[in-house]
């Protein structure tokens, strides 16, 4: 069986796009980081009379709980959870201990550098190569097991990581397949594309942890480019500090406000394609700030890299041609943003 992180290995990227910034060392944004002044046309739509928050956050506990899902994924194509059941001292945990692994000596942490044909261990954000300046940004990327990894790290203090990663990992999975059994149901799909989404068997996931340093230049950095998640769903913990904004047509860049407790949830689009682009894919980024340090815990779910993405069978008139899961991921890895267009029927 192919995994997630072998089809990874068949688009290897260079060095240069792998290194973060050593950001004990540095006390500015240097050339290679600074972006021109970015939206400031859009961001001024901003002073209109607009919510807040456009997200809606919806209680699981809440009988139309199914229902708000399927009308957010329409309308945004992503919201926050709240009530869903994954212990809170847990994800204090993994907090913690994501602050333990990126306030290593930046040395230390790239021994566990990912390789330039590798998709775990330390390093910059995948999406790298596409853009000219690189990224505020910092990363560990886990695929299964990190037991490796950890035992460079902490030699002799390993597995209090190791089991927090893990105990993670698994009440992500569970809520993931909680999530797009109620998605598949809005759909009115059939059991055998349900089974596809959240099969427990060869279902492929990644764990990714961000750190976002302060900056003393906020407004000319940018933690993470504009992107889509090329998965079916991602769950992201904030952190508590607010830093995640998606795109609005009409309305430009707007703020996720962090929520006590609760998961942002969106749409890849691996379930993009699935629903015939019912579903729409939110184009987001991270912004930086100048007071604090922002980690986030992103959690990627998707389905078997050897088995075939293509629209539901329900619909008539599909606006995709179907491919192996795989052969999109390594569209995706070379084409970018041009990756769904090229699979357009």
């Amino acid at each position: 069986m192919t995994t997630l992180s072998e089809v990874y290995r068949n688009d290897p990227m260079t060095d240069h796009h792998i290194i973060p910034l050593d950001f004990d060392s540095i006390d500015g944004v240097p050339e290679s980081h600074t972006w021109p002044p970015f939206d400031e046309p859009l961001n001024k739509i901003q002073t209109c009379d607009l919510p807040d928050s456009l997200i809606p956050v919806i209680d699981l506990t809440n009988s139309k709980a199914m229902n708000l899902i399927g009308q957010a994924c329409e309308t945004w194509g992503m919201f926050q959870v709240i009530n869903h059941g994954v212990p809170s001292d847990l994800v204090k945990k993994i907090e913690s201990e994501s602050q333990r692994l990126f306030a290593l000596p930046t040395h230390e942490k790239c021994r566990v550098l990912r390789s330039t044909g590798g998709a775990t261990g330390y390093g910059s954000a995948r999406i790298s190569p596409f853009f000219d300046k690189g990224m505020w940004h910092e990363g560990f990327t886990i695929m299964g097991s990190c037991v490796d990894d950890a035992k460079v790290l902490w030699p002799h203090d390993f597995q209090r990581f190791c089991d927090t990663m893990d105990a993670y990992q698994n009440q992500m999975k569970q809520l993931t397949q909680k999530l797009l059994l109620m998605i598949f149901q809005t759909l009115d799909v059939t059991q055998e594309e349900i089974d596809w989404a959240i099969s427990t068997h060869d279902s492929q996931s990644a764990l990714q942890l961000n750190s976002y340093p302060s900056c003393p230049n906020p407004s000319h950095a940018l933690g993470l480019a504009p992107h889509t998640d090329s998965l079916l769903l991602t769950l992201l913990h904030q952190g508590g500090i607010n830093g995640l904004e998606f795109f609005v047509e009409g309305l430009g860049w707007r703020q996720v406000y962090v929520v006590d407790g609760a998961f942002v949830v969106n749409i890849g689009d691996l379930l993009h394609i699935f629903s015939n682009t019912k579903f729409p894919i939110v184009s987001h980024r991270a912004v930086v700030n100048q007071s604090k340090h922002r980690i986030s815990v992103a959690y990627f779910h998707g389905p078997p890299v050897e088995s075939r993405v293509a629209p539901s069978a329900k619909f008539q008139n599909p606006c995709f041609k179907s491919l192996l899961v795989k052969e999109y991921l390594s569209l995706k890895s070379k084409h970018f943003y041009e990756a769904l267009s090229l699979i357009r029927s």
